[in-house]
């Protein structure tokens, strides 16, 4: 089975991925490869460090690329993020997230600082060439934006772009003062592949047919999509006397009813901004039939909660859930190949399979 596509550039004439993309187990394989391995995840906020933490173990996509990771905070403050593996043996560095002043592995007592650096080793003095580069832990490219942190395993392409892009938009808002309510956590288990998930997010097309009650709040003749290299905004004008944003002069959507900015960076993050603040969803693969999708709330102005665009988002969640298990069901028929695009509504679905079809290619 051909694991490489081509989507027109010019959406009036470009057909969507065929169905094969979403069913074959060679092209699911060869996105973890292509596209995870090669793109940037958000793998938490600064929380993930307590204020006596300085060492965090973290899986990346557990039960999809199964990558063990280690958050590490200096005494400087700087915070690293390396592989837990030890460059020995690899045993786990560490097992659980605390205090440390160095990482020892606890198999053969190898020693490294916190930011990855080999320091000692027992029963090596006469090892020739020891120790070289490849002892140390290997260091994975951060960032940090607000209290979120990005990672990559070797990220093909610059995040800075992106985190532009957001702030170009929701900069105004008091991001640091961000607080997680843990209250309202959610994970859910959907029974689509998780390119299906996305490509419901990112278009309004189906608001009017899957959710009555956002459909009431928002203006879906004035929605709106713009795209950018590597992720794209929707923006959602409220309709009538809904929470809206209280947009600075200079922005560029002063003036204007916004109810809710929904971003979303490639392959699978979304970051929807509303006057309280932001729901972050995490659209994790598990196998080409299954996708967890992780819900967490950042807040910043309380009393705004379960307002306009930004309530009822469990329901919103199970509405798209049923279409999108639909979809899955769907794909599986011997007579469906493919779709097309509407170029005024499913631009952002245009430009997440080009991406997909992209890295795939490379």
């Amino acid at each position: 089975m051909a694991t490489s596509f081509f989507i027109d550039p010019d959406i009036r004439k470009a057909s969507t991925l065929p169905a094969s993309f979403y069913r074959d187990p060679e092209v699911f394989e060869a996105l973890k490869e292509k596209v995870f391995y090669k793109s940037w995840q958000c793998i938490g906020d600064t929380g993930l460090l307590g204020d006596e933490d300085t060492a965090c173990p973290l899986v990346l996509l557990e039960g999809f690329l199964e990558e063990p990771l280690l958050l590490t905070r200096a005494a400087s403050g700087e915070m690293h993020c390396l592989s837990n593996v030890c460059t020995h043996r690899g045993n786990l560095v560490v097992g659980q997230k605390g205090r440390y002043r160095k990482l020892v592995c606890g198999y053969h007592g190898r020693r490294f600082a916190l930011d990855g650096r080999f320091e000692f080793m027992p029963e090596f003095a006469e090892t020739e060439g020891f120790p070289s580069e490849c002892d140390h832990l290997p260091v994975l490219p951060l960032k940090q934006w607000g209290p979120f942190l990005f990672a990559g395993l070797e990220p093909g392409y610059d995040l800075d772009p992106v985190l532009a892009a957001m702030e170009e938009r929701v900069g105004f808002m008091p991001l640091s003062a961000l607080v997680e309510d843990p209250s309202r956590k959610k994970e859910f288990k959907v029974k689509a592949h998780w390119a299906l998930y996305c490509d419901n997010f990112l278009e309004g097309f189906h608001i009017p047919f899957v959710h009555e009650a956002l459909n009431e709040v928002l203006d879906y003749g004035d929605y709106q999509t713009l795209l950018f290299e590597h992720c794209n905004l929707q923006i959602g004008y409220a309709d009538g006397e809904q929470e809206v944003f209280d947009l600075p002069p200079g922005h560029p959507d002063y003036g204007r009813d916004v109810a809710a900015y929904y971003y979303w960076v490639f392959p699978n993050a979304m970051f929807n901004f509303y006057p309280w603040g932001v729901s972050v969803n995490w659209v994790e693969p598990v196998d080409k039939g299954l996708t967890r999708v992780v819900f967490r709330s950042y807040v910043w102005d309380a009393d705004k909660l379960d307002k306009g665009a930004g309530s009822g988002l469990e329901q919103v969640e199970l509405e798209d859930e049923e279409v999108v298990e639909g979809v899955h069901k769907g794909i599986r028929s011997r007579y469906y190949k493919a779709g097309r695009f509407s170029p005024t509504r499913e631009m952002g679905v245009h430009h997440f399979h080009r991406l997909l079809a992209d890295f795939l290619g490379r």
